[in-house]
């Protein structure tokens, strides 16, 4: 088998998709790679027989070198929010540089419609699409939908003052574990399809935000009500409780996009490559109301 790697891989999803191959027995440790910029993070797999090299993502010279004799690459999408356009930088510098090593598949982590979504930095996304299509190597692109483990950002302070406040309306999410994403990625660097694809993973199941509210107040026995407000209101709102204010537009994105139905996807795609009912909203907020009620 060529030689699989995952970069990102001392980040949680990077990390979950190496123990998930290693655990489906379809993939030996001696046919994995595990690239991040500070390798003494991954000391353990290094123990388990999985090779460890360096990708920085602001080294291109360095990617091609990374890069040699590998296969498949899962490039993980980096997390630079506080430098606007300079991840789509990094992620065409790792697409050429995969071409540059003669990498045979890249697999990309996206967001759903990425070319249209109303979130901030969906652009980024969609440009590094654009890349590797006009590459011309072979491709699975993976459009993630929104983790269940983002409610852990929002629910516990909304349960603190109980009201969430929100703009997203009637929109819903179709949440997704990361443990799952994690799945059907693993699924699908070990079983690679012969033509070039498209993944939207999502849940079963979109939810609104009021739909949200009242699975977790069952669960938590806390009250907690859904206070519709406007995009301009929910930023003034952040910006009075001391959120950063370079981050402010990003996440009133999120529910910009919400609100336009961009993260309310659902298909079968993550439980088709996984083989296996997903994770549901339901279980994922009875297991963790303790966390999620603060």
């Amino acid at each position: 088998m060529s030689k699989i790697l995952i970069t990102g891989a001392s980040g949680k999803l990077g990390r979950l998709v190496i123990d998930n191959l290693l655990a489906s027995g379809k993939v030996s440790a001696s046919d994995l790679v595990a690239g991040t910029r500070d390798t003494a993070k991954l000391a353990d797999l290094s123990g388990k027989g999985v090779e460890i090299r360096r990708v920085d993502f602001d080294d291109e010279a360095g990617l091609i070198e990374a890069f040699a004799g590998i296969g498949r690459l899962l490039i993980i999408s980096t997390d630079v929010l506080d430098r606007p356009g300079h991840r789509l930088v990094q992620h065409q510098a790792a697409v050429r540089a995969a071409k540059a090593a003669g990498v045979g598949r890249v697999y990309y982590t996206s967001i759903p419609n990425a070319e249209t979504s109303k979130v901030s930095f969906a652009p980024d996304h969609a440009g590094t699409e654009e890349a590797i299509k006009a590459s011309g190597m072979a491709y699975t692109i993976l459009r993630n939908g929104w983790y269940m483990q983002n409610l852990f950002m929002g629910l516990p302070p909304a349960f603190a003052s109980g009201h969430w406040y929100t703009s997203a309306g009637d929109g819903k999410t179709s949440h997704i574990a990361r443990e799952d994403i994690a799945r059907a990625t693993a699924a699908a660097l070990a079983n690679p399809p012969s033509e070039n694809v498209i993944y939207t993973l999502t849940g079963a199941r979109a939810y609104s935000n009021s739909e949200i509210a009242a699975l977790a107040s069952a669960a938590t026995g806390k009250p907690l009500d859904v206070v519709n407000i406007t995009d301009e209101q929910l930023a003034e709102g952040m910006a009075a409780h001391g959120v950063p204010a370079p981050f402010i537009p990003t996440l009133v994105s999120f529910e910009a996009a919400t609100r336009a139905g961009d993260l309310g996807i659902v298909t079968s795609d993550a439980e088709k490559l996984v083989g296996a009912p997903l994770v549901t909203l339901e279980t994922f907020i009875e297991t963790n109301s303790a966390s999620l009620a603060g």
